[in-house]
């Protein structure tokens, strides 16, 4: 078992007891050996989670653990409330009657619904070493997990794609319009069947963006550093520029400078849920002229003389 229960059931040691049973439901429902025979992940997993609750789900012997008294492995111990009550139905723990049932108390009590009862059954019979068939009981498949790389563009836009899956066959992905990097997406009844003519699982599609050579993406926003010459900065024009959507006019106002900011609204993203496209903002970069020659030398030369002015007035060390 792990040194840190919590941690085997995701939680920290802020959870309450209603987090604790949610969690190890959910383990139960997905991890189990006789729903996942073929996964030692799975079943480790499940064996952790089990132990953890053993420990977790009494009052006092949590408090033990948390201040320190007891370590991890204090749940397996015999003088346990936990074999104390179920030594005293020996097989068969759910039987009705006072002083019968488990978790500490009369029939039921401390079941919130029937799924409780279910996951407990399942931890029993792990347990015991049983097995029992698909037919004993009905039971949503689990959900499988995976990660697609997706470029730039159907990510700010939208796209279709496919995962190739383990055994050949290929899962169809429809990306929405605007997600973000990390965000996951859920395919219903694309995951591991169910049991007993339950239903299927989800499958959980986590999403990696992949960078483009000339945009970046701030919240709704395009981001994007534009190249312009010299004499584009300081007679200013129209000059295309790149966006999600294609090449646009943009108006380079006279003498521009490098840094400065022009924005083109509504031509960024839409990110899901959201009601509107954000802008793109394109960032401007002077770039001097490969070569200079004689007359541009000259010029400037000149040009100095009359012109000067100082852009970093003010800065001080």
């Amino acid at each position: 078992m792990s040194n840190d229960p919590y941690a085997a059931l995701g939680l920290t040691k802020s959870a309450t007891d209603a987090d604790i049973k949610k969690a190890y439901r959910k383990i139960a429902r997905t991890c189990h050996p006789d729903l996942r025979p073929d996964d030692p992940a799975a079943e480790a997993k499940f064996k952790a989670a089990s132990a953890a609750y053993d420990l977790l789900k009494d009052a006092d012997t949590r408090a033990r653990f948390d201040r320190g008294e007891i370590d991890a492995s204090g749940a397996e111990q015999p003088d346990r409330q936990f074999y104390r009550e179920y030594a005293e139905a020996p097989g068969n723990p759910y039987r009705s009657g006072p002083g019968h049932g488990p978790r500490g108390g009369p029939g039921r009590e401390g079941f919130g619904d029937t799924s409780d009862i279910f996951s407990e059954f399942l931890r029993q019979r792990a347990g015991e070493g049983a097995h029992f068939s698909q037919q004993d009981f009905r039971a949503q498949g689990g959900d499988r997990r995976y990660t697609l790389d997706v470029p730039f563009l159907d990510a700010a836009k939208g796209g279709k794609t496919q995962i190739q899956l383990p055994d050949g066959a290929a899962l169809g992905v429809k990306i929405p319009e605007g997600v973000a990097d990390g965000q996951t997406i859920r395919l219903r009844g694309k995951g591991n069947p169910g049991i007993g003519g339950g239903p299927a699982g989800d499958a959980l599609v986590t999403l990696s963006i992949r960078p483009h050579p000339l945009f970046r993406r701030d919240g709704s926003d395009i981001l994007i550093t534009l190249p312009i010459t010299l004499d584009e900065a300081v007679l200013g024009g129209k000059i295309a520029t790149p966006t999600i959507d294609g090449t646009v006019s943009l108006s380079i106002p006279k003498g521009a400078s490098s840094g400065q900011t022009l924005r083109l609204r509504g031509r960024g993203v839409k990110p899901v849920g959201a009601s509107a496209r954000g802008d793109q903002k394109v960032e401007l970069s002077i770039v001097s002229p490969p070569d200079i020659d004689d007359s541009l030398a000259t010029f400037m030369q000149e040009w100095r003389k009359t012109n000067a002015y100082d852009p970093r007035k003010g800065i001080k060390i």
